[in-house]
């Protein structure tokens, strides 16, 4: 049975634009192509195309999953591996979860007593937080940036060498105030407090402030960068494990901040 690559884009989430990419780079060739010129694929196809899927939640680049599928590895041992890596991020998301639950019920136990929010153990506002994951969130939106905005990239490049001077305990500073951010964010979420609320725009004002201590974006950057937030997948899977609809609602923010404030 052959399915046609608007079928394999329906069952898959993958647009057509990106497998007739996944052709062109001899990552994906169809099993055939039609008299009407559109590709078609095979149960093989459907198998490699999940595996191509999975390495890409695992953040493994193009390149790199050419190189695995060409090899002669055994595709069970592949998968194994893939699955104790899938196995590893579901027990973080499940902990990141019981730290946004256990955080959610401290808020509203301090509000409901009419009190200042007390957390008992700040440390365990960070259990589940992955670096690597929110630097390499950092990094894809200033590359996002220096495409769309080369003459704001070119400023952030002279803050870059400022950054990487940074001290290990700095960069532990860093990340920790960029988790309690994003927790900030998804209370008022979770509240459902409009983005144009003043003490929502007061956080996003604290973020842009935080932002600019490596480099400043205008107006047209700053919203690019909240667009990128939700636009590309990995960014959007890192706001939404900490609440679902956060990448949406954090990129909403930005931009009335951007139109209220940068232009």
């Amino acid at each position: 049975m052959a399915w046609s690559i608007a079928d394999v884009a329906r069952m898959s989430g993958v647009t057509s634009r990106t497998l007739r990419h996944y052709d062109e780079i001899g990552l994906l060739p169809p099993a055939g192509i039609g008299g009407n010129g559109h590709r078609y694929y095979e149960e093989a196809d459907l198998l490699r195309l999940q595996q191509i899927l999975l390495m890409r939640e695992l953040d493994v680049g193009l390149r790199e999953i050419r190189a695995v599928l060409e090899s002669r590895t055994d595709q069970v041992s592949v998968l194994r591996e893939h699955h104790q890596r899938l196995l590893t991020e579901r027990d973080r998301l499940e902990t990141l979860a019981r730290t946004v639950g256990r955080t959610i019920a401290e808020l509203e136990e301090g509000r409901d007593n009419n009190d200042m929010v007390k957390i008992n153990r700040p440390e365990n506002l960070f259990d589940g937080f992955d670096p690597a994951h929110l630097s390499a969130a950092g990094e894809a939106a200033e590359a996002e940036v220096r495409e769309r905005w080369p003459r704001a990239w070119a400023q952030a490049q002279q803050s870059r060498q400022t950054r990487g001077a940074m001290s290990a305990e700095d960069v532990e500073r860093w990340q920790r105030e960029v988790t309690a951010q994003m927790i900030r964010m998804a209370e008022f979420m979770a509240a459902g407090t409009p983005v144009a609320d003043p003490a929502v725009q007061a956080a996003v004002d604290a973020q842009y402030r935080f932002v600019c201590r490596t480099w400043s974006p205008d107006a047209a950057a700053y919203k690019g960068m909240g667009r990128h937030f939700v636009d590309d997948p990995q960014m959007r899977a890192n706001y939404d494990a900490i609440a679902d609809g956060l990448a949406v609602y954090q990129r909403d923010a930005m931009v009335f901040y951007a139109d209220a404030r940068l232009s």
